[in-house]
């Protein structure tokens, strides 16, 4: 094991709680987004009737933006496409917001359950818009360079060589 391996790995020991949690989000991020985009191939047709109809091409619309959840929900698990992927994902919500405003105003999301589940629909769809800030806000911090000993431990770089 070469010295830069050895500072390497003390410094992912001094990584912080913080940073490890960090982490951990940033991989549930990831795993949820690559789980919506496959759902959009699963179920096309109820997501294109979330598009709002002065939209073209509904479902193509629904296939591009899986796509786009799938690939950067993987790049946000590298450390290497981490940032341009978290701010993929900002972009995203921010595109897909019409979709969450007409669920709401519209009440279509009454119209993918029972009648009697359309009060919890209609809650959820409401919900869902205030929750996509948070959503905005949970991308937007992965997006940020890491502190300086605190993210992700880089090998082979000019900390390592500063360190040693």
């Amino acid at each position: 094991m070469s010295d830069d391996t050895v500072i390497a790995a003390d410094d992912a020991d001094d990584a912080g709680p913080l940073a490890r949690r960090k982490r951990l989000l940033r991989r549930v991020m990831g795993a949820n987004y690559v789980l919506a985009g496959v759902a959009h191939f699963l179920a096309p047709d109820s997501f294109a009737e979330a598009v709002p109809p002065e939209f073209p091409r509904p479902r193509t619309l629904v296939y591009l933006s899986g796509v786009a959840e799938i690939a950067l929900g993987v790049g946000v698990q590298f450390d290497r496409t981490r940032r341009a992927s978290a701010w993929g994902i900002v972009a995203l919500l921010v595109a897909v917001f019409p979709a969450n405003v007409y669920m709401a105003t519209d009440d279509a999301a009454a119209e993918f359950v029972p009648d009697r589940l359309a009060g919890v629909a209609r809650a959820a769809a409401w919900a869902r818009l205030p929750l996509q800030a948070v959503l905005v806000l949970w991308a937007w911090w992965h997006a940020l360079p890491e502190p300086e000993g605190d993210g992700d431990v880089e090998t082979g770089g000019a900390e390592t060589e500063a360190a040693s």
